[in-house]
Parts: structure tokens; C-alpha cells; sequence
């Protein structure tokens, strides 16, 4: 199976008409299980026909939901998604159902047939397959209403993206080639969105302080205040599921599945980091704000309307690193062709472009193959720029599970970067979300759909992704694509000056982190009549930043939909990328012994196997957090 969108008839029409395809497919599926259910091994094939049916229909409409431009389509997408969640929530509350994998006879399978079996089962029970007949309709209600409400949620972000106004005077230290694409209107003034290529270049250059807070109260304020009820209801009926199906918490159900193992083990983690964190990020602190006192003698502390703008002075003039200066090495076009080199060399990857009927102009689709052999490894499509109605985020989606001998992985990149220059900090991040790509296009080669690509546990799914940011901060490595207009490499220095300053900040950046962490952990956990009142409560926990008077960054905290309790995560898998750089040669990070085993080892496994063992096979050890601290430490 290859993802072409149809030319003949409308792509709302289409939606409709695959989601009933394959939701026939899934119930044909599903009854010949129950009818003729035959030995193990038929089971696990059965089900996994239903699955690719379900998950095929489900992937290309997650992402025609996030990504397409004509509202129509986006909203046939989202009505597809619920039809395939109340499916899917029927077949997992079907006790006849889960009595045909409880009878199975795990003896007849192999080792990674019986993991499959044992995973089923425990997605059946987790759904609350065991409960009576009211529990069970009221959890199948709440799943439904779950994913009506993730819907909503999502829209707004995408749909409110708000502004400011201001003279062309305030743009006054913002890069001539950004000011350039910034025009002012026909009454004198300029529009300054909210959206990421405005956001973040404003945040970091604008020497009007007025301006920086003013677009930084309407940043933090997206999705205020619909998105507020919305997750009050969510939170409420997650907390209320867990309950159902015997979980003392939200937090306890989601972490049951991960390598973190329980809730109670999420605060302490959370506190751990926060804790190794506090005396670099005080430090931290402490010159950002002597350098904001020279401007503004009376000064009392740093708040996030200040610390991007004050943090590059800093940068600047004590660490020898002109973020302006930097941005000049990173046209993109030449990042995403040296991403796509970079990425072929390490990975043993070769990418060739291909013309792909897709949702916008804008995306660039490849084929992918393993170059020492030329097969055919999947196909990607990057869409990098940002555009109305379209995800604000950065993430990988998929568009089809790879399952051997059968279709080939292929999977969407979706971000939002300037077409001009970049800062290097979107250089990193498009390096980050790649790694998700090319985890789930080599991982998407084993049988079971369960088990295809990125299907590992959720708190090691950023680690390989964290692991490649590293070739973004090698000189050598930017080099080969980090040319200025008059085709100049950028210098060994200034690389080696910029991830100095990169380290400058870390601790802030990992007590911000641990503030989101505890805030996605408290309010699946506990109920809360006002969540800003909260959400100010751990901000002065445990981030070093104060509150900004009346923001309500969580309604736009769109990881408390995804991650839901678990935003832990992204610091959890930093330690263990961090560890698995260990075992990679700084000298020379193509060496190739290292690069083939960490890909056949990590990346090639997808969810075959528990993320702790792959980790070990990998190192030749458990993973520490040795490597981490030191990291922190510097």
C-alpha cells in the first residue's frame, strides 16, 4: 500500500468511503475470529488483518485532520477518527472477543508471538473488558467523549492563532530578512503572529520590551478560554476511566505501560531532575537577570517575556555567539539537504525524490532505500512550513505502518519553519522530529502491526530522536551543509562557542520542563475548580521563572492531550539518549561499526522488544543516568 490522495473524486468523499471500507473490513475481520478462531498463531494473524484495516484508516486521517488545508476535509477526517474510536472501543469491550485471545495457547508461539498475545490481552483488560455491563457502557461513553473533546482541543490551537500590531520602529534588532517578509499594512503598522516563525525570532531580537510581552501574553493565552472547560471535562473523564478499570489514578493506567512502571514514580523523577537542575539553573538565572538590570535598574527577577531576548544578549556579549550572526549559516534549503545527507550517511539511507499526490504543494516526498542494498526502505514527505488550518507543532504522523513482505512504512514530517533563514534551534528541532521519521520508516519492518515503527514504550520514543539532535551540534557535521550567502562554512570556533552557550540555560530549560511535567502529572491526578490557580502553584514549585498575570499557558499546552500525565517523558528518554551517545565516537560520528548496530539494534526492532533490553543490547549494559548528570552538570 502506497498513500495517493485520489484525483477523481473529492477527498472528504474518499475519507468517508475508506473509513467504511476498512470498518467493514475490521467487523469481517473480527467475526471470522470469533466464528473460526483456530490455533494461536491464526489469532494473531486474524487480529492483526484487523488492525492493519483499523490502524491504515485511522494514520492517513490523523494526519489529513492536522494537515490538509480545506476545512471540509479536516472536518470529515476528524468525523472519521471518531467512527474508528467507537469501533475500535466496541471491539475492546467485547468479552466474546477477548475470550478467543484468552483461550489462544501461548505454547504453539515464539517468543515474540507470545509477547504479541500477552500485550492483547493486556490491552483488553486496560479497556475494561472484565467489567460488568454498566461499567462498560459508561467506558465506552467516555472513550467516545474523550475523543470528541482531543478534537476540539486540537482545532482551537490550530484556529487561534492571535497577533499584535506595532510600528515598523519596534522591529528595531530583528533580522533584516525577517523585517523584510514583515511589511507594514496600509495603516503603518506590522502583524506579528503567534505562530512560530514570528514568535520566536520576535522573542529573541525585539529590543522592545512593551512588544516582547505583549506578543508573549497573547502566545500563552491561545486557546483561552475554551480550551480551559475543555480539559477540565477531559481530565475529569480520564480520572473517572482509570477508576473503572481498577487504577487508583490516571497517572498509575498510563505509566502502567511504560518503562517508568507507576505513578508514584513520576514525581519522583520529576523531583530528581529539578533537583539535579537547581543550582545550574539558579546560576543561570542570576547573570540573565544582571544583564537585564543594566537595562531596567529595578528589576526584581526574569519571566518568559524576557529570558529568550536576554538570554542571546548574554550569548551575545559574554559567550561570543550572535545568534543573527548564526541564523546567516542556516538557509533551509540547504539544512533539509544536508539533513537528508547527514541522515543517509548515518543511517545507510539513500533518498530520491519522487512526485506524490499529497494535500499541499508544499510537501517534498522521497522514497527511501538502504543504500548498501537498494531495497526500498519506505517513503516520507516533509511538509516544513506553516500555513492556516495546519498543525503548529512539530511532529512525525504516520500515514501507513510498515509490516514485512506486505507495505512499506511510510510517514509525514509536519513543522513549521521560516522558508528563509533558520535559527539553529529549529535546526535542532528539525533534526529531532527526523529521528521520529526514520524511527518509524526502518522500525516498520517486522510482522505485527502492533509492533511496527515507533511502537515502543512512550517514555523511550524520544530517544532516538534527542540522540540524533547531537549531528546538529557538530562542527564537522554543519559544515557539509551550514554555508553563508558567500558559500562559507560556518567556523569550528563559532560552533564550538554556540554549544557553549547552549549549555548556558539547561538548567533553566530542565526546571521549565519539570514544571510542564508536574503540571500534566496534577491535573490527571487530582481535581482542580481553577487550574491557572494551580498551574501558578507549580510554576513557583518548581520552575525558576514567575507567572506572567493573566496567561493561561495551559490551554495551549498541547502535550496535556497527548503525553496526558505523562510529559515526564521527554526528560526520561533525554537521559537515556544521552546515555546511548555514550557508545558513539565524538571524533568521528559516522563511524560505521557503531552507526549499523545502533540501527539494527534501537531502530530496526521498532516494538519487538522491551525499550530497557534494547537499551542493554546496545550499550552491553543497563542504562544509567550517569551520563545524564554529567551532561547536566558542565
Amino acid at each position: 500500500m502506497t498513500f495517493q490522495l485520489p484525483t477523481d473524486i473529492p477527498i472528504n468523499a474518499w475519507i468517508a468511503q475508506r473509513t467504511a471500507q476498512s470498518l467493514a473490513a475490521g467487523s469481517d475481520g473480527v467475526d471470522r475470529l470469533k466464528r473460526e478462531p483456530g490455533g494461536a498463531i491464526d489469532v494473531l494473524r486474524g487480529w492483526n488483518e484487523v488492525s492493519i484495516a483499523l490502524g491504515g484508516a485511522g494514520a492517513i486521517a490523523e494526519t489529513l485532520s492536522e494537515m490538509h488545508p480545506d476545512p471540509v476535509v479536516r472536518q470529515a477526517a476528524d468525523q472519521a477518527i471518531q467512527e474508528i474510536a467507537t469501533f475500535s472501543t466496541d471491539l475492546e469491550l467485547d468479552r466474546d472477543l477477548y475470550e478467543v485471545f484468552a483461550a489462544a495457547d501461548e505454547s504453539t508461539l515464539d517468543a515474540n508471538g507470545v509477547r504479541l498475545l500477552r500485550k492483547i490481552r493486556q490491552d483488553f483488560t486496560r479497556a475494561g473488558v472484565d467489567k460488568d455491563e454498566a461499567t462498560r457502557e459508561r467506558i465506552r461513553a467516555i472513550n467516545e467523549r474523550m475523543v470528541v473533546l482531543s478534537q476540539d482541543f486540537g482545532r482551537n490551537l490550530r484556529e487561534d492563532v492571535r497577533s499584535i500590531r506595532v510600528a515598523p520602529a519596534v522591529l528595531e534588532g530583528l533580522p533584516s530578512d525577517w523585517v523584510a517578509a514583515h511589511p507594514a499594512d496600509d495603516d503603518g503598522f506590522v502583524t506579528v503572529t503567534t505562530d512560530y516563525p514570528d514568535v520566536v525570532p520576535f522573542s529573541s531580537f525585539c529590543a522592545d520590551a512593551d512588544a516582547r510581552r505583549a506578543l508573549r501574553v497573547e502566545f500563552l493565552n491561545r486557546g483561552w478560554p475554551q480550551n480551559d472547560a475543555l480539559l477540565q471535562e477531559l481530565f475529569a473523564l480520564r480520572r473517572e476511566y482509570a477508576a473503572l478499570v481498577g487504577y487508583d489514578s490516571w497517572a498509575d493506567y498510563t505509566a502502567e505501560t511504560k518503562m517508568i512502571g507507576n505513578g508514584v514514580a513520576i514525581l519522583q523523577f520529576i523531583d530528581r531532575i529539578a533537583d539535579a537542575a537547581r543550582e545550574s539553573g539558579e546560576r543561570d538565572r542570576a547573570i540573565v537577570l544582571e544583564r537585564l538590570r543594566q537595562d531596567r535598574p529595578e528589576a526584581s527577577t526574569v519571566d518568559a517575556a524576557d529570558l529568550a531576548y536576554y538570554s542571546e544578549l548574554v550569548r551575545k556579549e559574554q559567550l561570543d555567539v550572535d545568534a543573527q550572526l548564526v541564523r546567516t549559516y542556516f538557509d533551509f534549503e540547504k539544512v533539509r539537504a544536508g539533513l537528508l545527507e547527514v541522515t543517509g550517511r548515518l543511517f545507510g539511507l539513500r533518498y530520491q525524490p519522487i512526485e506524490a499526490s499529497t494535500w499541499h504543494e508544499d510537501v517534498a516526498s522521497y522514497d527511501v532505500f538502504f543504500a548498501d542494498t537498494d531495497a526500498q526502505v519506505g517513503r516520507i514527505h516533509l511538509d516544513l512550513h506553516p500555513r492556516e488550518g495546519k498543525y503548529k507543532h512539530a511532529a512525525q504522523f504516520t500515514l501507513v505502518e510498515g509490516i514485512v513482505g506486505r507495505q512499506l512504512p511510510e510517514g509525514v514530517l509536519a513543522c513549521n519553519f521560516s522558508r528563509g533563514l533558520m535559527e539553529h534551534d529549529d535546526v535542532v528541532t528539525l533534526f529531532h522530529e527526523f529521528g521520529h521519521l526514520v524511527h518509524h520508516i526502518v522500525g516498520g519492518h517486522t510482522p505485527w502491526h502492533r509492533f511496527s515503527g515507533v511502537a515502543t514504550e512512550w517514555d523511550f520514543v524520544e530517544a532516538p530522536s534527542q540522540l540524533l539532535e547531537e549531528w546538529a551540534w557538530d562542527a564537522s557535521v554543519l559544515q557539509s551543509f551550514a554555508t553563508n550567502a558567500t558559500g562559507q562554512p560556518i567556523p569550528t570556533d563559532l560552533v564550538a562557542a554556540m554549544r557553549k552557550a547552549e549549555d548556558f540555560g539547561k538548567g533553566l530549560h530542565a526546571r521549565t520542563q519539570m514544571f510542564y511535567a508536574a503540571m500534566s502529572y496534577w491535573f490527571h491526578v487530582e481535581e482542580y475548580d481553577d487550574l491557572t490557580a494551580r498551574l501558578r502553584e507549580l510554576q513557583e514549585q518548581y520552575s525558576l521563572l514567575p507567572y506572567i498575570d493573566d496567561t493561561h499557558m495551559h490551554a495551549s499546552f498541547g502535550h496535556l492531550d497527548g503525553y496526558s500525565s505523562g510529559y515526564y517523558t521527554y526528560m526520561w528518554s533525554l537521559v537515556i539518549a544521552k546515555d546511548l551517545f555514550s557508545a558513539f565516537d565524538t571524533a568521528d560520528l559516522f563511524e560505521p561499526t557503531v552507526a549499523r548496530r545502533y540501527r539494527e539494534q534501537i531502530l530496526a526492532a521498532g516494538g519487538t522488544r522491551d525499550a530497557a533490553d534494547l537499551v542493554t543490547a546496545f550499550l552491553g549494559r543497563p542504562s544509567s543516568f550517569a551520563a545524564f548528570e554529567a551532561w547536566l552538570a558542565l
